[in-house]
């Protein structure tokens, strides 16, 4: 059985690559809740291939705003070390990620979270959010084909920050980031959430 939104996420260690030392180093869930982090694991299928690359960019483009905001970005295949390296060496569209690219070679950690696909036997897209507490707060899976939109990333990371500060209310479908309408569900608000979102 795989881990499901809610649950705590068993820790976990694996090698990485990163790309600001230039070296290699390890992943640890234990070490990310010490540290108070939240933590995306955006797993893909094989390093050197296509939609992958243009996911990688995209990360990058934000990377720096989810580690201002506590969350720190691991990239996850079942490409050992010394491959990521090399991709990252070598592919353009990753020269500005700073985000560890970890390697779940066993698929370990994919088989936890439901994400390993045993017919290919690679991890499809599967984005994970994991709070400082280790618990998964939200999941997604894609197949091969479709690449992820990092700014519906953000979103969902913001809302589950700013719920995890103020647990009594929920975030609307339109909700962006703090200061935008929430909603707190009571008796009063059954049949009446047109309301609750437009009132001033």
């Amino acid at each position: 059985m795989s881990i499901r939104v809610g649950q705590q996420v068993p820790d976990f260690t694996v090698e990485a690559y990163d790309p600001v030392a230039g070296d290699f180093t390890k992943v640890s869930l234990a070490d990310q809740k010490k540290n108070g982090r939240w933590t995306i694991l955006f797993f893909y299928p094989a390093d050197f291939t296509f939609v992958c690359a243009t996911e990688f960019e995209a990360l990058a483009d934000h990377q720096d705003h989810f580690k201002k905001l506590g969350c720190d970005i691991v990239t996850m295949s079942k490409d050992t070390k010394y491959t990521h390296l090399a991709w990252r060496a070598h592919e353009k569209e990753l020269q500005n990620v700073k985000y560890l690219m970890g390697s779940d070679v066993k698929a370990e950690v994919g088989t936890m979270l439901g994400c390993y696909d045993e017919g290919s036997g690679l991890t499809l897209r599967g984005t994970y959010l994991i709070s400082p507490q280790g618990t998964l707060t939200a999941s997604e899976c894609n197949f091969y084909n479709v690449g992820r939109n990092v700014e519906e990333l953000m979103r969902k990371f913001k809302a589950n920050l700013y719920l995890s500060k103020k647990p009594t209310e929920v975030c609307p479908a339109k909700w962006k980031d703090e200061g935008d309408k929430t909603l707190t569900p009571g008796a009063r608000m059954v049949g009446k959430v047109h309301e609750a979102l437009h009132s001033k």
